[in-house]
């Protein structure tokens, strides 16, 4: 017999031998295999509270719990290509829609892509209206969340404007 073959079969003999010698060693890459696949599936469910509790409270005006789901350092670029740098920036020019709540917010998930627990993705059609203003418009929003400190929270939301429609106020 070759004596390579014949070491590596030595090798495979001593391999399974140790397996055996050691109990749960078969089972340890299973076990960590098991234990990522229910983490992963814990930060998706804490993923899909988060962007639910992220759309909803910004529809119901709860600009607290709104907030409270951003990073400090989120980026904001709405529709018309206003741009926003952190939380306080995204606060403030928020606030006026907090303040008088007489918008009307609604979505539709387009898609999403959550890695693990890492980040997450998801692109909505957004309409957004001013009933007594007769101004509504339409836009395609895309939302980046980054999983940190045990929660996932907002860092990156963009908006491109689809349609727009400016009424008279008379």
């Amino acid at each position: 017999m070759d004596q390579s073959v014949t070491r590596r079969a030595a090798s495979l003999l001593a391999a399974a031998a140790a397996i055996v010698a050691v109990p749960g060693a078969a089972n340890a890459a299973t076990t960590a295999t098991a234990t990522n696949q229910t983490q992963a599936k814990t930060c998706a469910q804490k993923f899909d509270q988060a962007q639910r509790t992220d759309m909803e409270s910004f529809r119901d005006f709860d600009r607290d719990k709104w907030l409270a789901g951003h990073d400090k350092g989120v980026v904001s670029i709405v529709a018309d290509g206003r741009v926003r740098v952190g939380l306080d920036a995204v606060a403030e020019a928020s606030k006026p829609r907090f303040i008088s709540k007489d918008s009307v917010w609604s979505w539709t998930e387009l898609t999403r892509k959550v890695d693990g627990c890492k980040t997450g993705f998801i692109v909505y059609t957004t309409k957004y209206a001013i009933p007594r203003l007769d101004y509504w418009f339409t836009a395609v929003t895309a939302v980046t969340y980054e999983y940190k400190h045990g929660r996932w929270l907002t860092v990156l939301d963009q908006g491109t404007l689809l349609e727009e429609h400016v009424g008279s106020a008379g």
